[in-house]
């Protein structure tokens, strides 16, 4: 256990957020426009964009919200974190993907209250998808953000989806800037050996809402099993696993889907879903441990995205930030 740890309970903290973002016009409004309807008054916010050419940054900065820039090339998850944290006011930071939104006006409040609790270094909340979500990544979701809250969480899992770090924990060990994903499974994992608590908040809800693409499932897939393999350097993923599990997660979303009345709707769906999700992860296992800056682009950036696109009728063009650089 880290020497220096604060013992007893302590004040509410100041709150900072860090939004990674890359052309989410589409869902960053939202956000933030939900930031500020929340009960935890006036948060330090914080956008991270690693190459935006749409116009996530306008929303930005219509919203009062700091803008940090990164590299694309210099863009890892992890690194993008720690250049967002090290630009903040905050004691607590929360970080949220740009296409999350809260589930209701106390989210920020709750998601941080555990730190009231001097061993807490992490939290996570519920995620949850939308009518617009693949129905196995809603049962997905179930099954990694159940409906209730463990505040002593026995084990270092947690998502930056939806999370809050204390600073002064990061401060000792920043986020993982190499890894291709997974940095938060990686800080929780090292956090909880030290002896930290990390803390689900199932009240702390939020939509995540993923529009993908099948080569995007695949290579998000891809990309976390590649780190994976990097946290836990004796892990395996055969082929006999990949069909194991995509068969018995298949046959678990049909049974769940029957229960839903949505078996027809979602006959195709659901297999395509999961035979692309653990393609991915079988692919991930078998790709260098350090992939290429072309492999990474790849991972990172949907094709075209860094690419300046056309103002929409009747607006005015902005300056493509394609020469500032982002991360998301």
């Amino acid at each position: 256990m880290p020497s220096g740890k604060p013992k007893g309970n302590v004040k509410t903290p100041h709150v900072s957020i860090i939004i990674r973002a890359l052309n989410e016009e589409k869902h960053l409004g939202r956000l933030l426009g939900a930031i500020a309807r929340q009960s935890l008054r006036n948060p330090e916010v914080i956008l991270v964009d690693s190459g935006s050419t749409d116009r996530t940054l306008a929303i930005a900065r219509q919203h009062k919200a700091k803008i940090v820039h990164i590299k694309p090339q210099d863009f890892t998850f992890g690194r993008s974190l720690n250049l967002g944290i090290r630009k903040t006011s905050g004691d607590v930071v929360v970080l949220a993907s740009a296409h999350v939104f809260p589930e209701h006006d106390d989210w920020l409040a709750t998601l941080v209250a555990p730190f009231a609790d001097a061993q807490v270094a992490m939290t996570y909340g519920k995620q949850r998808g939308t009518d617009q979500s693949q129905f196995s990544e809603n049962e997905h979701f179930r099954k990694w953000y159940p409906e209730h809250s463990n505040l002593q969480q026995p084990h270092g899992f947690a998502n930056n989806a939806n999370s809050a770090v204390r600073k002064s924990v990061w401060q000792a060990m920043p986020f993982d800037e190499e890894l291709t994903g997974l940095e938060d499974l990686a800080w929780a994992s090292w956090a909880h050996a030290e002896g930290y608590t990390i803390a689900y908040v199932a009240e702390a809800g939020v939509y995540h809402i993923h529009n993908e693409t099948a080569a995007q499932i695949i290579n998000r897939h891809r990309r976390e099993a590649i780190a994976l393999r990097q946290i836990l350097p004796e892990s395996t993923f055969s082929f006999l696993n990949f069909l194991s599990l995509f068969v018995r997660t298949t046959l678990s979303d049909y049974v769940a889907a029957l229960r839903q009345g949505q078996f027809l709707h979602q006959l195709i769906h659901i297999p395509r879903f999961r035979f692309l999700q653990y393609w991915g992860t079988y692919r991930g296992y078998r790709d260098p441990a350090q992939p290429s800056s072309q492999l990474k682009r790849v991972f990172y950036y949907p094709p075209d995205s860094l690419e300046p696109r056309p103002a929409a009728p009747g607006r005015h063009k902005t300056r493509s930030p394609r020469t500032r650089d982002k991360s998301a």
